[in-house]
């Protein structure tokens, strides 16, 4: 049985973009499924747009999350060489021609064309003429004109192509480099891939690298295309639906597990589950389960997962994750009495570790705004009342922690009839701006009991 070997070819030409993770996540578990190689391919043809800093984005993407090439990445720039010599080889088999059509033959050809209601592409009008190699001409790879390739795609099934449909592709310029279809099969060939998962983009691409294949006498390879990453609007996934890159997700305080969590479950379902790290994917995924219509991002599941792999965190785990997000908004996250229980009972206040070292922010600085629609709704007349009781209440606990306190709250609640939120939300947004916290002993117990009457008292004064 072949090793199964699956590449990643990416152009740096940007930053790596979600869909492309995905599929290089794919490509990863399919290979280490079956004990294979994964292989990374930067495909740096494109001079002009091609960057290292993007390259180096890519590469680096890769290893942080995970999916760590088996072999040193290959750049296509440094290979011309290898590219000519197969040209030169399917030239030798006589499936190649010289063309010298000047673009403006071309165009004429596609109008009249598109004009009789046919499809344009290039009619083979020099096939036959023998023409010689000159800085006018380029070469052609001579397409069979009937038949059909047959692709036995392992999403989607039998794909057919009919030969008729297919114009003889350019494999070099006139300035004698090679095209991207000649690079990408010489190129899978060299590095021994078996299997080809890329996106459904891409499926007019494989009739004519196959038959490049053929002109070169390599072997067949398996195809696997998966569905596009769509935005909520069921159109390509771009900057207008949501963040595209890795790195705007970590800045936002998305952990890489769950971002892989969430690029794994485009397209493909297991059952009732829905958090999966690394290791389970290897263990659970199905490639040919991987559905053929185009998966939506959803950013609201990106958040629930995120939740649920900060709560997989330890304590000191999660603390490392959060202390950068708090530096930013310059706190110490060991400037608090009661540390590990603050953060312990905050994980789960937020979707993200920028919001939730947001809803720390009250816990260790002083309040600069309040919700006012909470101030609307908590403290009309009666609620300003409740709260001053409350604080002459809270100023007489001798023994200042959770159960006393909410002994003291619960009698008050019971003694008044009140329903729980006219007790508890003033003294939350006295205490943090807003009204979502921890339990409300445990909430005051985070502070001191001169700072929580302080702070009752900022609010009394704004209100007043």
């Amino acid at each position: 049985m072949k090793k199964i070997v699956t590449r990643f070819a990416p152009s740096p030409t940007g930053t790596l973009h979600i869909g492309g993770l995905r599929t290089a996540l794919f490509n990863y578990v399919y290979s280490k499924q079956n004990n294979g190689l994964f292989l990374v391919r930067i495909e740096d043809t494109d001079r002009e747009r091609s960057k290292v800093e993007y390259e180096k984005n890519i590469l680096d993407t890769l290893s942080s999350v995970g999916l760590v090439p088996d072999k040193e990445p290959i750049n296509q720039s440094e290979r011309n060489d290898i590219y000519v010599k197969a040209a030169e080889k399917i030239i030798e088999s006589g499936n190649a021609y010289w063309c010298d059509c000047s673009q403006e033959e071309l165009e004429e050809m596609r109008r009249e064309q598109a004009a009789a209601g046919k499809k344009p592409m290039y009619d083979g009008r020099s096939r036959d003429l023998g023409l010689e190699r000159s800085e006018k001409t380029v070469l052609r790879l001579a397409t069979p004109l009937d038949g059909e390739i047959i692709v036995n795609d392992i999403i989607r099934g039998e794909i057919k192509f009919n030969n008729s449909e297919l114009d003889d592709l350019i494999l070099l310029r006139s300035d004698g480099t090679p095209t991207y279809h000649l690079c990408n099969v010489v190129d899978d060939y060299e590095q021994g891939v078996t299997t080809v998962i890329r996106g459904e983009d891409h499926i007019s691409n494989t009739p004519r690298q196959i038959h490049i294949q053929n002109a070169l006498g390599y072997p067949g390879l398996e195809y696997a295309h998966l569905p596009l990453v769509l935005g909520p609007d069921k159109k390509r996934l771009s900057k207008r639906h949501a963040a595209t890159s890795l790195e705007e997700y970590r800045e936002a305080g998305y952990l890489d597990t769950a971002i892989i969590n969430t690029l794994s479950r485009l397209g493909w379902s297991k059952g009732d589950d829905e958090v999966f790290y690394l290791d389970d994917l290897i263990n659970n995924f199905n490639l040919s389960e991987v559905q053929k219509a185009g998966a939506i991002f959803d950013i609201t599941k990106l958040d629930w997962l995120n939740s649920q792999h900060l709560a997989n965190l330890s304590l000191q785990d999660f603390k490392s994750h959060l202390k950068p997000f708090l530096e930013e908004i310059s706190i110490d996250i060991n400037n608090h009495d009661n540390v590990d229980l603050l953060i312990e009972s905050m994980r789960t206040s937020e979707n993200t570790l920028k919001g939730i070292a947001e809803s720390l922010r009250p816990y260790y600085q002083e309040v600069s705004d309040y919700n006012e629609k909470a101030i609307e709704k908590f403290l009309d007349q009666e609620g300003k009342a409740i709260l001053i009781e409350l604080k002459e209440l809270l100023a007489n606990i001798n023994d200042w922690n959770e159960d006393s306190i909410d002994k003291v709250l619960k009698e008050y609640q019971q003694e008044n009839n009140c329903p729980v939120p006219k007790v508890n939300q003033p003294i939350r947004i006295a205490l943090t701006g807003a009204t979502k916290s921890p339990s409300m002993g445990l909430t005051l117990s985070f502070f001191s009991k001169a700072e929580s009457l302080n702070r009752i008292h900022n609010l009394l004064s704004k209100i007043t």
